[in-house]
């Protein structure tokens, strides 16, 4: 899970052919590496869903679902329930595929859904849909929840993408389109993932944002909202006339456990039968691998853990000082001893997973030596404490977390030793969330922070607010270039990417983005996150998608076995 909660975050990129599941492990399973096909023989393909509905899914959760409205700000645990009330227009699959669901299709260029120029957009919906009243959906749906994005009145979770949409027409219930005020291809990403709310039951509000239902959700999705104890538990019931597969549980009960180890034990005890969001803690995965009836998933996330250095802080503007301190991080100490084994080492901002996922980076080698031999060479001569200085700026700097995270403390207190092996004089200074992640971080206050970060813009690898030159909040920017990062062919190719709608073409811009971002140092990455997950080992129908915040994604079509 990452650590920023502001704009567009908690959506992730499209993937190709799915290639993130590490291990999977289930009842009398033995250590290690299971076989690749594992998940699915275990987990998704094996037996027939039932003719109707049975039983029911506890699900442990170990944040709280707070916000119902899905276009409202909130965090992946609310998308967790949003799934299972609410539809999207096409959602992206596991395998990285786009899928209609409200829409009959997704639009194209040669289903003429898009015009060539990426300008006008024809979207064919569904017929039959309902909502959970009984009311039908229609376009008028779609073109309510696209004028409330964009009203300035509403306290919407995002209107990026959102805002280019112009001259919204209904031309039939099940016919609506649009104009662009510019192409941008990233919009069928971000549209993936924006759900769709009722006109009849909004407008009724004087104010949408004090509408009943942020309380008391009417969807058209899989589940119907049933009762919420607050600090305690969701419960939804099956909506008989949902238009997609499934739902094959009776009841889904979202279980709310904020102590990881409790939730790990009433795992373990068999009290409730899923254990989502932050999953199974890494120290009790050994362990949950050996438990009788249970499956362990052990998946990749989005998010890239990394050190982000202030480009605009004194030491850290010369690159190779960048150069020097990422050669003289022991990366497989970090991932082995603190992190057991488990994340995969990377070196860009796009998930190993994503179909813009560029091969071939330089890759990341643990070398002191020649740290020393750069710093020489460049100039940074060491004092008789030992810490290097040139022109006066001495080779030091704080570095920035959340207060209270063990594991990155340790990290911490890993790097600050490393890097005194090269002359570098790290200071901790760490701080509690709301301080560390408020003014401290989106204004470039710190010198260097050690954070986690889900880069993508909807599923889609346009990176413009964390890379472009325009983005920067400290320079009056809007975006979220905390890094300060600066670079002409970069804004270029973001600038291309964003308007280019074949993928080829669109891979290659983005490759040629992520070679220069890691070539310029902007971000030393660490590795990409993991997520532990554990179920009964009778539950069928998980799949976990990296396109998506949660893999609750699909919980209509998960049954017993």
């Amino acid at each position: 899970m990452s650590d920023e909660t502001n704009g567009v975050k908690a959506v992730l990129p499209i993937t190709g052919p799915s290639r993130r599941v590490l291990m999977v492990l289930g009842a009398g399973a033995a250590a290690g590496l299971a076989a690749p096909g594992t998940l699915f023989a275990q987990g998704t393909r094996p037996s027939t869903p039932p003719d109707r509905p049975r039983g029911q899914i506890v699900a442990a959760l170990s944040q709280e679902p707070t916000v119902f409205n899905p276009l409202m700000p909130g965090i992946e645990v609310d998308q967790a329930v949003w799934w299972q009330l609410f539809s999207t227009l096409w959602y992206i699959d596991a395998e990285g595929n786009f899928v209609p669901d409200l829409a009959r299709e997704v639009p194209t260029v040669a289903n003429g859904g898009l015009s060539a120029d990426g300008l006008t957009w024809k979207i064919k919906l569904r017929t039959g849909v309902k909502w959970h009243d009984g009311t039908a959906f229609t376009a008028e749906d779609v073109k309510y929840s696209l004028e409330l994005i964009n009203n300035p009145n509403f306290r919407v979770r995002n209107r990026v993408g959102h805002s280019l949409v112009k001259d919204i027409t209904v031309v039939s219930p099940d016919e609506i389109h649009w104009r662009m005020e510019t192409p941008y291809s990233p919009y069928l990403s971000i549209l993936s993932l924006t759900f769709l709310v009722p006109k009849h039951v909004m407008e009724k509000a004087a104010d949408p944002n004090t509408s009943p239902m942020n309380n008391a959700p009417v969807g058209t999705g899989p589940f119907r909202w049933g009762s919420r104890t607050p600090g305690d538990n969701i419960l939804l019931a099956a909506n008989p006339a949902y238009h997609g597969k499934g739902p094959y549980v009776e009841r889904l009960i979202f279980k709310y456990i904020s102590d990881l180890t409790v939730l790990y034990t009433q795992f373990r005890t068999g009290q409730v039968d899923y254990t989502g969001i932050q999953g199974i803690l890494p120290n009790f995965v050994r362990e949950a691998k050996t438990l009788r009836d249970r499956t362990v998933v052990v998946s990749s996330t989005s998010s890239v853990e990394h050190i982000a250095p202030n480009l605009d802080f004194g030491p850290l503007a010369d690159r190779t000082v960048r150069e020097a301190l990422y050669m003289a991080i022991n990366k497989k100490a970090i991932i082995d001893a603190l992190n057991y084994g488990l994340p995969t080492p990377t070196e860009t901002f796009v998930p190993q997973q994503g179909w813009s996922f560029q091969k071939g980076l330089p890759a990341h080698a643990y070398d002191p030596a020649k740290a020393n031999a750069l710093l020489d060479a460049a100039g940074w001569a060491r004092g008789s404490d030992g810490v290097r200085a040139k022109g006066g700026v001495r080779l030091e700097f704080t570095n920035s977390t959340t207060s209270g995270n063990a594991v990155r403390e340790q990290t911490q207190q890993l790097l600050m030793q490393d890097w005194r092996g090269i002359g570098a004089a790290m200071r901790i200074q760490n701080m509690p969330p709301a301080v560390m992640w408020g003014e401290f971080w989106q204004q470039s206050k710190f010198n260097s922070a050690l954070v986690s970060v889900n880069f993508m813009l909807g599923a889609d690898p346009d990176v413009t607010p964390r890379f472009g030159s325009g983005a920067i909040p400290a320079k009056g920017g809007r975006g979220f270039n905390t890094y300060q990062y600066q670079n002409p062919e970069a804004d270029r190719l973001l600038a291309l990417g964003a308007r280019q709608f074949d993928l080829t073409e669109r891979k290659a811009s983005y490759g040629q983005l992520q070679t220069i971002i890691r070539n310029d140092l902007a971000i030393l990455p660490l590795f990409q996150g993991i997520i532990a997950e554990g179920m009964k080992a009778n539950l069928r129908g998980f799949r976990p998608n990296a396109n998506t915040s949660t893999n609750c994604w699909n919980i209509r079509e998960w049954y017993w076995a």
